[in-house]
Formats: C-alpha cells, structure tokens, sequence
C-alpha cells in the first residue's frame, strides 16, 4: 500500500471544472481525482485536424450536427473523466453539464490525431474511458507520420470492429454523423518526413 504521504492531492470533478473554466493559459485533463497537464500539438497534428473539421463542416451544412475541434471539453460521467479530445461530432440533441454549453455530454464520434508520446494512451486507457460514453459510436485515430486512419464503430451487440485505411483514395464513411472523410482531404498539405518513426 502507498504511504499517505505519497500520495497526490485529489480533488472533485467540479473543483477541476471551476479552475478550468477560469484559467487562461493553461489546460488539463481529469480522471478520477487526478489532474494532468496537456501537451501541445505539431504543426502537422493542427493541419490534420483543421483538415477534418473543414470536411465534417462542409457537410453537416444544413443540418442538425455539430462537429468541436480541440476546445471542447467532454464529461465522461462513468469514468469521473473529464477529456479534451481533439474532436468531437454528433447529429440530433447535444446535452451539456450545465448552461455553460462547454462540457459536452452525449458525442456520437470522438477522433483523436496520434502523436509519438500519446498514441499508446490514445490507443490504451483513453480509449477504454471513451468506451464508457453510452452515446459513442464511432472512435476514430489519425495518424500525422504517414497515410494511416483507424476506425473504430460500435456494432450492435456492443463490441467495437476496427477498419484501417492507408490510401490515399480511401474514403471512411461515419454512419453515426452521416458523413464521409476523404483520406485526401484528411492529409490536404501534409508533407510526411522520409525518416519520420512509423507508428
């Protein structure tokens, strides 16, 4: 057992919230009384996704679905999480923690873009907290050192069935939103490094 005096300082989801809603600079995540600082992203990591949200935009036009990138918080309320993932999107009734309309609840697709020092959690424990969202349908990780999207969709006896695609022509579809990413569109000025670690 750890001796009391190693352990770190927990504190409440709603404590966490209240000094992320006041801070400026900074921004943290929050698992289970415990604070973690975020790191930022590459120029490829920001392009990629700017990329992403541009498609989903385009053709959510008109409709009923929002897509947030990066700045949107999400509560994931069977975990005590509290995440930024890199983005977000659902179609039909959002539901927020609160009047503030910055902590989405119910997002039917999550996209991470997987970076050398996060892919393992990405991959891992993040994933796993993700699962526990009983609105999530779809869990998709975007590679930035090479032409690679996994697609992760929820089937109907709740096990998760994982599709990768890895040409450029590709095309993945997101039943949950209605809409289709375009691996071109998805790397539209991307350069990849020659020597850069596969992933």
């Amino acid at each position: 057992m750890t001796p009391q005096a190693d352990r770190k300082p927990r504190i409440s989801f709603e404590d966490w919230l209240e000094a992320e809603r006041a801070s400026l600079d900074e921004r943290t995540e929050y698992v289970d009384g415990e604070v973690f600082a975020m790191s930022g992203g590459t120029a490829e990591h920001h392009a990629i996704l700017s990329n992403i949200n541009r498609e989903l935009s385009i053709q959510m036009k008109g409709r009923p679905c929002w897509v947030y990138a990066s700045g949107m918080k999400l509560r994931i309320q069977h975990a005590d999480a509290g995440k930024y993932p890199d983005l977000m999107a659902l179609c039909g009734e959002q539901a927020f923690q609160d009047g503030r309309r910055d902590l989405l609840l119910n997002p039917s697709l999550i996209g991470e873009v997987l970076s050398s020092s996060t892919e393992g959690y990405d991959r891992g424990e993040k994933f796993a907290l993700y699962r526990r969202i009983p609105s999530l349908q779809e869990y998709l990780l975007v590679s930035q050192h090479r032409v690679l999207v996994e697609h992760y969709s929820r089937g109907t006896d709740g096990r998760w069935i994982l599709s990768s695609f890895e040409d450029l022509a590709d095309q993945v579809v997101l039943e949950s939103i209605g809409c289709t990413l375009d691996l071109a569109e998805v790397y539209d000025k991307i350069q990849f490094e020659p020597d850069a670690p596969i992933e």
